[in-house]
């Protein structure tokens, strides 16, 4: 089985700089809820790694985080797709934790839990961590140009050579293509 690891927001969903706070506040990203249901019809096994700092940062609680969760699973099954399990760090950036991206702690708790072999897997996000975090698990880093995106390649032109589309729905395809052919 193929697998894929999604990162949340930039990705699945618009960005905030005020971070998504509630279910009110996650809104996805045109595409991206088909994108998944697609890439599951079509056998793969879709993982989220999510920072969510918010939590430790005391903007919301895990009880809100799960709310946010149930919303994009809800709306995710809207539209036939579903993710296996979402992985997130809590943590504040000063905790200095194993589990925050760029460190590829939540990677490795996927890996060990769902035997996902790392070097077929693809890591997809818009984020110097995403990136980062994808290559030192040995992952196959794909770049979307949502969120920080356009930065992240802006201000790293080593990741020119790291595959990049417009966005998750443009990735999915282009997996598809790949993978069905």
């Amino acid at each position: 089985m193929p697998y894929i690891i999604l990162d949340r927001d930039g990705v699945i969903n618009y960005e905030s700089v005020e971070y998504i706070k509630s279910p009110n506040e996650w809104i996805p990203i045109p595409g991206s809820l088909q994108a998944i249901a697609a890439l599951n019809r079509a056998g793969f096994h879709i993982f989220i790694v999510t920072n969510q700092s918010g939590v430790g940062r005391g903007y919301y609680d895990l009880a809100m985080l799960d709310c946010i969760h149930e919303k994009l699973v809800s709306e995710l099954a809207a539209h036939g797709g579903m993710v296996d399990e979402i992985f997130f760090c809590p943590h504040h950036p000063e905790d200095k934790c194993t589990c925050r991206k760029p460190e590829p702690g939540l990677i490795y708790q996927l890996q060990a839990k769902y035997n996902v072999p790392l070097a077929e897997t693809y890591f997809i996000g818009d984020s110097v961590a995403d990136i980062k975090a994808a290559q030192r698990a040995g992952c196959r880093p794909i770049l979307v140009l949502t969120g920080n995106g356009k930065n992240t390649l802006n201000a790293h032109p080593e990741f020119l050579s790291i595959p990049r589309f417009v966005d998750l729905s443009e990735a999915a395809n282009a997996l598809l293509s790949s993978f069905l052919s």
